[in-house]
């Protein structure tokens, strides 16, 4: 058996859009005037739980609670709208909105509870879906950008996640998990 890697750096379990959807989600921002750091389209994903940095024994132990967790089957998921962290007035994330099956809160929880088993911890936060697009510093207005840019959708089957972590300016997937 391969040794596995053991990922450093910023870790977390995320869906990541197909290659056709990040295409044509590219193609409908393309002419929008979007503020700060751009997340580059094949680093886009729906994170279901942030980790961070993880020791060897905990990231182990996490995945063999992914393991033995009851995973939901195959669902949808569509990606739909703009919208901004903390509030659309002083923007510092802004993102693509996501209308999702209960499955994705239910592999979102499943991910979480799993997390919590290892030693990493629950999310204290509430599980929001969402495709960052870009990082804004300083804070600004996006109000004019997101209002009306609820029109479009586009839909695509989930049936696996992964485990990543940055690796520089990009993602790297560790382990993936089929649902």
């Amino acid at each position: 058996m391969a040794e596995r890697l053991i990922p450093k750096g910023r870790v977390f379990a995320a869906v990541v859009p197909p290659a056709e959807v990040v295409v044509a989600l590219a193609e409908r921002l393309a002419g929008l005037a979007i503020p700060g750091k751009r997340v580059p389209p094949p680093n886009w994903h729906v994170t279901l739980r942030f980790v961070g940095p993880v020791e060897e024994v905990a990231y182990e132990r996490w995945l063999g609670a992914l393991d033995e967790s009851d995973l939901p089957g195959p669902f949808s998921i569509t990606l739909r709208g703009l919208g901004a962290f903390p509030r659309a007035a002083r923007a510092t994330v802004l993102w693509v909105g996501v209308e999702s099956d209960p499955a994705l809160d239910d592999l979102a929880h499943v991910v979480d509870a799993a997390a919590d088993r290892a030693g990493l911890g629950r999310e204290e936060r509430p599980f929001v879906p969402h495709l960052t697009i870009a990082r804004v510093r300083p804070p600004e207005d996006v109000r004019r950008l997101i209002y009306g840019q609820d029109g479009w959708r586009l839909r695509f089957a989930v049936s696996e996640f992964h485990i990543m972590a940055a690796v520089g300016s990009r993602y790297q997937v560790y382990e993936s998990f089929r649902l």
